[in-house]
């Protein structure tokens, strides 16, 4: 128990939850760590978001939301949002990119859900959270100037990057409006299969804290350019087709998925590489390859001119392909 955090057993005990066993959950990218609660045949998940590195505040916000509007995120059995401490449903171990691993056959089937997912939540109205607006975006692809160059060595002309991102963005911030709730990382990692999907099972909605009113999209590109796992350009292309065909999206929805698909990869590159200078965390080197390759495919589209050249410029494509993305 001496690993445990300062004042898990009091929340449990006051929780209702006193006597449960304890089972800590091996941790990601954030300072949030989970555990496993167990007792008499129930099953519970207990999230510790501590101050001042987190604050489930905006975690409980979206969840019921979402609960509210009939998607499924789980249910909230107890909070002290003061130290961080939350205990909510647990939607057991089948994490999709886990639960493909032993079950590749049932890869479109579970894309295919996870697809009909965003449609119905698009279909909603827009949630209370703040606008996916160009000071975000910038903020975001800065990381890859900020984080990613000086890592690789590379001087840039980080002005011509703002205005290049301006440039291409522009037209699209106006097609994002009235805008969707934008969960901003929804991949197969975050997930969870409640049944197989193979029989039209639902799916459990994890990790979206970050939520913001934004463009169609972004999650779909979260979704199909997966960082953590591969994704066929056919698969992509069978799931791209079934969004636009089941929500109606307009001629310049693929435009729009590439600028973003473009701008989420350049933001992540940029978080991977500060995970591993800033927070010592090597493993994520291992995903900026896929990273980089989805984003040289975004860059092609022609709504991306302005960015492409000056990748072209910058960090030219002879460089990009020796790198391929690496960071040393």
């Amino acid at each position: 128990m001496s690993q445990l955090p300062s004042g898990l057993e009091d929340f449990l005990e006051s929780a209702g939850w006193g006597d449960a066993a304890i089972d800590p959950i091996p941790g990601d990218a954030s300072f949030r760590r989970y555990f496993r609660i167990a007792r008499d045949g129930e099953r519970a998940m207990l999230m510790h978001a501590p101050p001042p590195h987190e604050d489930p505040v905006p975690f409980l916000n979206v969840a019921s939301w979402l609960i509210e509007h009939g998607l499924r995120a789980p249910e909230i059995y107890a909070v002290d949002a003061t130290r961080g401490w939350v205990l909510l449903e647990d939607f057991g171990n089948d994490r999709m990119r886990d639960w493909l691993d032993i079950n590749p056959d049932g890869e479109q089937a579970a894309y295919e859900r996870a697809i009909d997912a965003l449609v119905e939540l698009h279909r909603k109205p827009a949630g209370p959270f703040a606008p996916y607006d160009m000071a975000a975006y910038q903020r975001e692809v800065g990381l890859l100037t900020e984080w990613y160059c000086p890592a690789m060595g590379l001087e840039v002309d980080e002005a011509d990057f703002i205005a290049a991102w301006n440039q291409a963005l522009f037209p699209l911030l106006a097609r994002q409006n009235p805008g969707v709730t934008v969960l901003r990382d929804y991949h197969a990692e975050n997930i969870m299969l409640l049944g197989d999907p193979r029989d039209n099972a639902l799916q459990g909605l994890i990790d979206f804290q970050d939520a913001l009113v934004g463009h169609s999209a972004y999650d779909l590109v979260s979704l199909l350019q997966d960082a953590r796992r591969d994704v066929s350009p056919q698969l992509e292309r069978k799931m791209l087709d079934r969004y636009v065909a089941a929500s109606g999206a307009g001629p310049e929805f693929e435009a729009d998925y590439a600028l973003l698909g473009a701008q989420r990869n350049a933001k992540i590159v940029g978080i991977f590489t500060r995970l591993y200078k800033r927070d010592g965390k090597p493993r994520y080197l291992d995903f900026i390859p896929r990273v980089w390759e989805a984003m040289e495919r975004d860059l092609a589209h022609p709504a991306l001119g302005p960015v492409a050249r000056w990748f072209d410029a910058n960090i030219p494509r002879h460089l990009r392909e020796q790198l391929g993305g690496r960071v040393e």
